[in-house]
């Protein structure tokens, strides 16, 4: 027998928790970017170009992804490994800083100007 909250339509979120923090044009901008791991001894790139959030930037929580302009491109497959192997793993196997990496594409994105003016 089903509870009578099963019956009542779900409650919507404010969608607050999002607020200065989604920037799809950074994302698809980053999707056109070369993989991370391109050129990296041991790596053949496969699928499609992803945005990998760094979930290490800070902001993360329980639902919640860190802001859009916390992201490196990668393929699926160094996307896959991202979150097979943690991130603290993956950056010691690949010799990547992630933390300097999704500074470094947020500084160049000429999307930026978003996020400034969101955070200021």
């Amino acid at each position: 027998m089903l509870n009578r909250s099963a019956l009542r339509p779900r409650h919507k979120n404010s969608g607050r928790q999002h607020e200065g923090k989604r920037f799809p044009s950074h994302l698809a901008w980053l999707r056109k970017r070369p993989c991370i791991l391109e050129g990296k001894p041991g790596h053949v790139c496969m699928g499609r170009m992803e945005a990998m959030h760094v979930d290490g930037a800070g902001g993360k929580g329980v639902g919640l992804k860190v802001a859009d302009y916390c992201a490196v491109p990668g393929c699926s497959e160094a996307h896959r490994l991202y979150h097979d192997h943690g991130a603290a793993s993956w950056q010691l196997a690949w010799g990547i800083d992630l933390d300097k990496s999704w500074r470094f594409y947020a500084a160049h994105s000429p999307h930026k100007h978003l996020w400034e003016s969101a955070n200021a």
